[in-house]
């Protein structure tokens, strides 16, 4: 894992220089703690700081062809790279490293652009070709590593991390109204835009050429998505399909092992991080190192299964107490890592996980993100099953009485009155034949926290209340899939790629220098699992039914029939001490500051703040609201006015 940056002259301007991109690298320094690389000629300039993972003694970046006509920085890992530079080898071409990168720049000599096919990996290339005077920049298909862009004063800087633009004068510093709003929806921007005004993001599983001369043009196509069957095969056992998933999953972890330093896993107690660290157990030579967090509120502790599973596997394990004041102290750092307002505090106690991995002397962990998306586990997907089942028949009154069986774990669960429930999830039902329709529920309630807006902000929101701007972003034939594939699809290019693999994966473990791996995110384990019958995926309301099915002798079976309970932390209640808030709260969320921003109504944040420090913010609203509020205020702050808060 490293981080990257880069500027190419698209008009003829003086060249890059390394003084320009000293700064901008040295902002990415915990992405690559372990040393700093550089190219330049006239046209572009590239930097690289690199954690050292793979070829620790040669794998320094930039990496070149035989004739130094290619040069290429990237982010990640290429996890098939010893077949690929075998095969590369047979085709003629000679290696100077032992490392991942340099297949990259054979396989582009060798396929050109479609090189990107035959990588199984995680990762953000910037790829220069000298000849032909043109830069590639490509992304991962399902966007565990970032990479942002923008075009100013007739250049183009990207990088890993927006920090590393901003260090350059020629960027502004702006928010986006329009990306706050759809994060108080959707919880993340919609691809391409990002919370700054001008910055964009390169999409999961796209990839953009630039040359010199073009003004600012830039191309950019898709080369990978999630494509779904219209009609759904059924043929196979699912006995034989269980048998190829774990097939998969066991060839997914073992590539993901490979690497030059010690590799270990996330444990939460779940079924998914079980799973990885099962198949490390049974199936690898590796020695299964483990790490967990727990949490003081048993309504958030999962430590009784993560126990249960390190005394099954015999596993050597650390674990982290994350208490809610550690989540009121690392809040602004975390937030200088995410780049971005977030809804929920769940990053935190994950920040503080790596700096435990870090500090016990682990560069790489592996993860059970993906696994919900891909297989069909979050209860957004049962919820939407039952809802359009109830849609069917909307005077139902049996119908909506299977909502009774959701949310089994929530202290405050929207099931505990009936009445309210049904008059919950029956709104939006005029979006039953909407691809989005299992969503609404979630973006109603999160975009709830508009209320809180200014009149300003509201004024330029105005047009964004309906949902047309992630319906055009939608592929046409989504309208032709199965409800669940539609959901899964939505669920892996909003909530997944842009917030659960950025602001609670990415920047939370590269924060500490840390990279994550993500077996269930292989593609040809998510191409597997689209092609799957839906039963196999939810069996009635039995989450995953083929991924447990699959683990069965494998698991402990408390573990693999547990209900699933989604990872969560304390919101709200841990920015309060016995009703006072942190001083940086306090003074964040002052009617002086607030008024000053310009985002915020500061009365309806007053009487938020006042109604949390009563402790009376029980709901997922009112939380949403004040973490987004905070947050927010800290990237206005520290990115806006540039003033450092941790």
């Amino acid at each position: 894992m490293c981080g990257i940056t880069g500027i190419l002259n698209l008009q003829y301007l003086p060249s890059p220089s390394r003084d320009e991109l000293k700064p901008m690298i040295t902002r990415l320094a915990h992405r690559g703690p372990d040393g700093y690389g550089y190219y330049a000629d006239e046209h572009v300039g590239l930097a690289h700081a690199r954690l050292s993972i793979i070829d620790l003694q040669g794998g320094d970046q930039p990496i070149h062809n035989e004739d130094h006509s290619i040069q290429v920085v990237f982010n990640g890992e290429i996890f098939n790279y010893i077949e690929l530079r075998k095969e590369l080898k047979q085709q003629g071409h000679r290696f100077y490293t032992h490392s991942d990168t340099e297949v990259i720049v054979h396989l582009y000599e060798q396929y050109g652009d479609s090189f990107v096919n035959h990588l199984n990996g995680q990762f953000a290339i910037a790829l220069w070709d000298k000849k032909r005077q043109r830069l590639f920049l490509a992304r991962d298909r399902t966007g565990i590593r970032p990479l942002f862009y923008t075009v100013a004063s007739g250049r183009l800087f990207f990088g890993s991390e927006v920090k590393a633009l901003f260090a350059h004068p020629a960027i502004k510093r702006q928010l986006d109204i329009r990306a706050m709003g759809e994060i108080f929806t959707y919880w993340a921007p919609l691809p391409s835009h990002s919370i700054f005004d001008g910055i964009s993001t390169l999409p999961p599983g796209h990839m953009m050429t630039a040359e010199k001369g073009e003004k600012g043009k830039l191309d950019i196509k898709r080369y990978w998505d999630w494509d779904f069957p219209t009609n759904i095969p059924d043929q196979r056992s699912a006995e034989d399909l269980a048998a190829e998933l774990k097939e998969l999953l066991t060839d997914s972890v073992r590539l993901r092992l490979r690497s030059d330093v010690p590799v270990g896993a996330y444990l939460s107690g779940g079924l998914d991080s079980s799973v990885t660290t099962s198949l490390i157990k049974h199936y690898t030579n590796t020695p299964l190192r483990t790490f967990s967090v727990s949490f003081e509120d048993d309504e958030f502790d999962e430590s009784s299964y993560q126990k249960q599973l390190v005394d099954y596997l015999g596993t050597r394990h650390s674990h982290v107490l994350c208490k809610t004041s550690d989540i009121r102290d690392l809040f602004p750092r975390v937030i200088w890592h995410t780049e971005s307002p977030i809804l929920r505090t769940a990053p935190t106690p994950l920040m503080i996980l790596s700096a435990k991995v870090h500090s016990e002397g682990y560069k790489v962990v592996l993860t059970g993100e993906g696994a919900d998306e891909v297989l069909g586990g979050y209860d957004i997907f049962k919820e939407a099953k039952i809802r359009r089942f109830w849609g069917r028949f909307p005077d139902s009154k049996l119908r909506p009485m299977i909502l009774d069986r959701l949310y089994p774990y929530l202290k405050n669960s929207p099931m505990a009155s009936r009445t309210y429930a049904q008059h919950f999830f029956k709104k939006g039902m005029e979006h039953f034949d909407k691809p989005y329709f299992g969503h609404t529920p979630r973006w109603r309630t999160t975009r709830r926290s508009w209320q809180f807006f200014s009149s300003d902000v509201k004024a330029e929101l105005q047009d964004q209340h309906s949902y047309d701007a992630l319906e055009n972003l939608l592929p046409p034939e989504i309208n032709h899939w199965k409800p669940l594939n539609r959901d899964q699809y939505i669920e892996a290019h909003t909530l997944m790629s842009g917030y659960l693999l950025s602001s609670q994966g990415d920047r939370v473990t590269m924060a500490n220098s840390v990279e994550g791996r993500f077996p269930f995110l292989d593609h040809r384990v998510i191409e597997f699992a689209n092609q799957l019958p839906l039963r196999y995926k939810i069996m009635g309301l039995n989450e995953k039914y083929l991924l447990k099915k699959a683990m069965k002798g494998i698991i402990p079976e408390n573990i693999r029939n547990r209900t699933k309970q989604p990872y969560r932390a304390p919101d709200s209640q841990s920015f309060f001490d016995n009703g006072k808030p942190a001083d940086y709260v306090e003074h964040l969320l002052s009617k002086q500051k607030i008024n000053q921003a310009g985002y915020f109504d500061a009365q309806a944040v007053t009487r938020l703040v006042n109604k949390c420090a009563k402790g009376r913010a029980i709901g997922f609203a009112d939380n949403m609201a004040f973490v987004g509020i905070l947050s927010t205020m800290l990237v206005d702050e520290m990115y806006v006015k540039a003033t450092r808060l941790y």
